[in-house]
């Protein structure tokens, strides 16, 4: 009687135990360890599998003796895909298909094999939403001083990528704020603004092979101190993938773009007897080249660093006349350079230092003078995020 009461709890212990690992994969390692759970996916190197007892355990291949699925894998082996449940034999691969049959090859002909998950989720990636993908940061920096001088400045930034498997759309923005009030032995001077720009833009690529890709680009910036009140560049043309690995990217660039800026309230001297000042509106449209790069490359586990350049020569020159002026014929020349280093406090903090250059090798002519070059040096933390 006690020994049909031991074997009657002994088999109500059993057969769930049974029952899951009936319903469980397995995978049976060269060294005896065996691991039981669901497989997830595998690159044809590593074998991810998901345990209720090590959560996602990564094996290699090679080191794999057998494998028994109780459910449909998604297999790709000899340059072709199948599906069902998996077994081994010996060193080959059997999946058992629906409509051919056992399908039964080496192992190491396996290149790919995923979970039904992990294909749906695949198949997903294939044609995103335009709201997944998303990639990127906002930076944020300030500085406040109070006491013998008052001074305020702010940096705005923000920067989204969407990397398709065929596309890329780049966005962009940044503001520069600085303001200086009371400064030292100067107790009653009036508070001036020191720096107010702002630029943006966005950048689309399309690959039309894996080397190759064509662009366009929308550029904007304004800028208040040199009474810039717009300028926009449309542009597009040719990339080329110079360098394309998981740590460095390297993007070469070549087109054509249109240029149109405006300024308003610009003042002038005029040196002839008797001297006048005047103050005069000036917009100018332009056609010019696209050339530049774009780079990218990841410094150890958590920082990154990019550089941009972009510079755009006029096609022909251009005669900028101004009231009571003599014309001036000159080849405009513009062009940016971008520079910038995040590393990672926190999965989603980092810290971050950009320096941008943008410059004119003929500014007009103003009173006071409108610089060549327009630098931007600023640091602050940057805030990550992933959609």
């Amino acid at each position: 009687m006690h020994k049909k009461l031991l074997v009657g709890i002994c088999l109500l212990f059993a057969i769930p135990v049974l029952a899951i690992s009936a319903l469980a994969d397995q995978v049976v390692l060269k060294n005896g360890d065996r691991l039981t759970g669901s497989i997830s996916k595998s690159d044809g190197k590593e074998l991810v599998i998901k345990t209720d007892y090590a959560g996602d355990v990564t094996v290699k291949f090679d080191a794999i003796q057998s494998i028994t699925s109780a459910g449909d894998l998604n297999v790709t082996l000899g340059g072709k895909t199948v599906v069902g449940p998996v077994t081994t034999n010996g060193d080959n691969v059997v999946v058992t298909t629906k409509a051919a049959g056992s399908v039964e090859a080496p192992k190491a002909s396996v290149t790919l094999v995923r979970s039904p998950a992990e294909q749906a989720a695949y198949e997903k990636s294939l044609h995103p939403g335009f709201a997944e993908g998303w990639a990127g940061g906002a930076n944020l920096g300030f500085a406040l001083t109070a006491g013998n001088s008052e001074t305020k400045n702010l940096n705005i930034g923000f920067n989204a990528i969407r990397t398709g498997f065929h596309d890329k759309l780049i966005l962009y923005e940044t503001t520069t704020y600085a303001t200086t009030g009371k400064l030292a032995l100067q107790p009653i001077s009036p508070s001036q603004v020191t720096a107010n720009s702002n630029s943006g833009g966005l950048r689309y690529d399309h690959d039309f092979s894996p080397r190759v890709f064509g662009f366009g680009s929308a550029d904007f910036f304004n800028n208040s101190l040199q009474n810039l009140d717009l300028r926009y560049i449309l542009g597009g043309g040719i990339g080329l993938h110079a360098i394309k690995t998981p740590s460095t990217t390297l993007d070469l660039l070549a087109g054509i773009n249109y240029t149109h800026e405006s300024f308003s309230d610009l003042m002038e001297t005029n040196p002839a007897p008797p001297p006048t000042t005047l103050t005069y509106n000036h917009s100018d449209r332009t056609a010019a080249l696209t050339v530049g790069d774009n780079f990218t490359h990841k410094v150890g586990k958590s920082s990154v660093f990019t550089q941009s350049f972009l510079l755009y020569p006029s096609f022909s020159q251009t005669n900028i006349a101004f009231p009571g002026f003599t014309p001036d014929d000159v080849r405009i020349l513009r062009g940016a350079v971008n520079l910038g280093f995040v590393t990672k406090l926190h999965k989603w903090l980092g810290w971050q230092i950009t320096m941008a250059d943008v410059f004119d090798n003929h500014p007009l002519a103003s009173n006071p003078p409108i610089e060549r070059n327009d630098i931007t040096l600023a640091t602050g933390l940057n805030f990550s995020f992933t959609h």
